[in-house]
């Protein structure tokens, strides 16, 4: 018969093969997770092409959705493609990234491969099942034209979902059918109070980043398309539904990095951690010393970054004329010399610093000669800003200054509404960060509480995210701070807890040291936490509502933050993730009082004695509205 699709075949097999399960007629394949708990199965749908469905603890949450790709070429459609033969494998591995939520990721799935072919032509499909997720891709072993997608999500029930939604708060919650018109992964959706999934990509290496399209009153999400030229040996990206009891769990999960190749160079010289920031910092004052961007306001805080062991001083915008100016040469520009004299004295300090570039600077002069005179100046990093382009050109922009940062020793972090985040790191572990959500301090009448416990659990599924928390100068009233000298709608206690928080392999603090040494009990939970982590679990939380995170230090030291949005409340923490032992928990929480309006700089500090290694053990920590905590383990010793 006469089919107009790559993945349209003239026959149709049963199968059963090891790490698959039994098909029935009309069925390609049916892959299992390792752990039984889901299937997805692709099968021919009624018009011929092939779709898929997912079941998820015996629940049907996707039926009937499309999974493909069409050639544009003349000629090519109503060809006939041949199915060949469907492959079935299985992996059992451990992953070691260099920096993320744990030190061992298990990298273990199902899958199966399934070849189609028309003359010279031929075109594999990829399906993986993992305990978190399923994944399918295609790749090109030898069809010469442009390609579209034809991809769909079709929801088995009106469920409740959130998406990235650029520099404002999340869109969300809303029922499927209630969406019209475009949503920007991430997608997470809420099928039942047991079940959560999100929708993204992986290893977008050729084509448009995801966007999805709704008509309103569907609970189908299509792919928006363009055409792609994918040469022979290319694949599209992963699309990628994960899945989890809780929303806890998408967020632990590394599936997105595993769907990604592993580094190819040594990237022993990346160093993840806190760093300073100087952008935020302009027009503070702390008695008679007035912090600027200059030198002597940097020699402050390289100092500061030394005494606490934080890794880096990012310089922002500027430093090498106006940012946004054509003839401003962010090599030999205004403060070049000065530059070079800090990055001097960091290194004597075991203080990294990093440079801002933004696409003017980036695209009027040649890119790589710039990177690699950073380089010979010792520079650390580089904060890329305002990218332009359309998405495609963003990505692939994207990908080149990652690849020419990591080959002159630069780890990046992608401002200015950068592309999503989509597993990069795990090939490029330079690729430390990027702001794909709200930094909170542009502006409190967009982010409020609720937005920051909102974004941890939609767009940090996605990767690590660079949010600027950590402000401790919450004072009533304007700053005199030059850039966006509005109140932060937080706590103290929840500037210290977002830090930890979110996921990110640079956590960028906005504050002067004076504000942070305020705060002792806060400012050694910040200087307690070490990367690269060892382990991270997000403990409890509700989209929205509250999270509560543990993260394992490298040093071995257990940490716990918790933050809440505009309500008080109080939480009860599970310690059975302590190992067998005494510890004393050091506990900075918000005072009586406290409020993210009217009051946000009061605290209080105790310590608890509590048990490791018990079945049943737990923590009390108390919450203002949208105020945070944060706790220290200290194992007593014998």
């Amino acid at each position: 018969m006469k089919l107009k699709y790559f993945f349209l075949f003239a026959m149709m097999a049963m199968v059963s093969v090891t790490g698959m399960a039994k098909t029935n007629p009309g069925q390609v394949c049916s892959v299992k997770s390792p752990d039984g708990k889901s299937v997805i199965t692709v099968s021919s749908m009624a018009d011929g092409s092939l779709g898929f469905s997912l079941t998820v603890d015996g629940q049907n949450v996707l039926r009937d959705s499309r999974m493909g790709y069409r050639s544009q070429k003349e000629g090519i459609a109503g060809t006939a493609w041949q199915m060949g033969k469907v492959t079935a494998g299985k992996h059992k591995g451990v992953w070691k990234p260099l920096w993320g939520k744990r030190s061992q990721v298990p990298d273990v799935y199902n899958e199966a491969r399934v070849s189609f072919s028309r003359n010279a032509e031929s075109v594999t499909y990829e399906v993986r099942a993992y305990n978190d997720g399923v994944a399918w891709r295609c790749v090109n072993e030898g069809v010469q034209s442009v390609w579209s997608e034809v991809s769909n999500f079709n929801f088995a029930g009106d469920y409740t979902a959130w998406y990235y939604n650029g520099e404002r708060h999340n869109i969300g919650p809303e029922k499927l059918t209630q969406a019209n018109g475009e949503r920007t992964p991430i997608m997470v959706v809420e099928a039942s109070k047991n079940l959560y999934m999100a929708v993204h990509e992986a290893c977008l290496q050729v084509g448009r980043p995801l966007l999805l399209k709704s008509e309103g009153g569907s609970t189908r999400f299509d792919v928006v398309t363009e055409n792609t030229t994918l040469e022979k040996g290319q694949a599209t990206a992963w699309r990628v539904v994960m899945h989890g009891d809780t929303p806890g769990e998408l967020v632990d999960s590394h599936l997105i990095e595993l769907l990604n190749p592993d580094p190819e160079q040594d990237f022993s010289w990346v160093r993840p951690g806190i760093h300073l920031w100087d952008w935020r910092i302009d027009g503070a004052i702390w008695g008679d010393f007035h912090y600027r961007m200059n030198y002597e306001s940097w020699v402050r805080m390289i100092d500061f970054a030394a005494e606490q062991g934080f890794s880096a001083l990012v310089l922002d915008a500027n430093w090498y004329g106006p940012e946004f100016e054509k003839n401003s040469d962010p090599v030999t520009g205004d403060k070049a010399r000065d530059v070079q004299r800090i990055i001097k004295y960091g290194k004597e300090k075991g203080v990294g610093v990093w440079l801002y570039i933004n696409d003017v600077a980036g695209t009027n002069y040649p890119i790589e000669k710039t990177l690699e005179q950073y380089e010979s100046w010792g520079a650390a990093g580089v904060k890329y800003g305002f990218m332009n382009g359309s998405p495609t050109q963003k990505n692939q922009k994207t990908i080149n200054i990652t690849q020419l940062c990591a080959k002159h020793h630069l780890c990046v972090d992608f401002h200015d509404y950068p592309v999503h985040p989509w597993g990069q790191a795990r090939t490029y572990p330079n690729a430390l960060t990027r702001e794909y959500c709200k930094a909170q301090l542009d502006g409190r009448d967009i982010f409020q509480p609720k937005t920051f416990v909102t974004s941890v659990f939609v767009n940090m599924v996605a990767g690590p995210i660079d949010q600027n928390n950590g402000m401790f100068d919450l004072r009533q009233g304007r700053t005199t701070r030059k850039d966006n000298n509005q109140e932060v709608p937080s706590t103290v206690c929840s500037e210290a807890a977002r830090t930890f928080i979110t996921y990110s392999g640079a956590t960028v603090i906005p504050d002067i040291p004076e504000y942070y040494k305020k705060y002792p009990h806060l400012l050694e939970f910040l200087a307690s936490q070490k990367q690269p982590w060892m382990e991270s679990h997000t403990l409890d939380g509700v989209i929205g509502e509250y999270i509560v995170m543990m993260r394992q230090a490298s040093d071995g030291r257990y940490l716990v933050a918790s933050a809440t949005n505009e309500e008080a409340r109080t939480v009860s923490v599970d310690l059975s993730f302590l190992p067998k032992g005494n510890y004393v928990a050091k506990i900075s929480e918000d005072a009586e009082g406290a409020h993210y309006k009217t009051n946000r700089e009061v605290m209080k500090y105790r310590e608890v004695e509590v048990q490791g290694g018990k079945k049943v053990s737990s923590l009390s920590l108390s919450m203002a509205p949208g105020g945070g905590a944060c706790v220290i383990f200290e194992k007593k010793q014998k």
